[in-house]
């Protein structure tokens, strides 16, 4: 099963530069579990303590995984994944 999992510029140093790599797993846990053996390093930078970092949002075909079932979300072939740092910020 392939999964197409974008990449934040932030975590490409991780992917050797790559925009998007491929993955497979019934869920997002076993996503980035499949990930981390082909990225080292990265799995750590999206997920602590067998939960999505605070401030990590994660996307399948567009939709906010923490809306659905978290990192236990499962997954489909050819399912889209987009990992996206939250963004704060403003006027003072």
């Amino acid at each position: 099963m392939a999964i197409e999992v974008r990449i934040p510029t932030i975590l490409r140093t991780y992917t050797d530069g790559q925009k998007a790599v491929e993955g497979n797993g019934d869920t997002l846990s076993e996503l980035f579990a499949d990930l981390e053996t082909r990225h080292a390093g990265i799995q750590a930078r999206i997920v602590d303590n067998g939960e999505l970092r605070r401030f990590v949002n994660v996307y399948l075909n567009d939709e906010d995984v923490r809306f659905l079932e978290g990192i236990n979300t499962k997954l489909a072939d050819g399912d889209n994944v987009t990992i996206l740092p939250a963004v704060a910020g403003g006027m003072a």
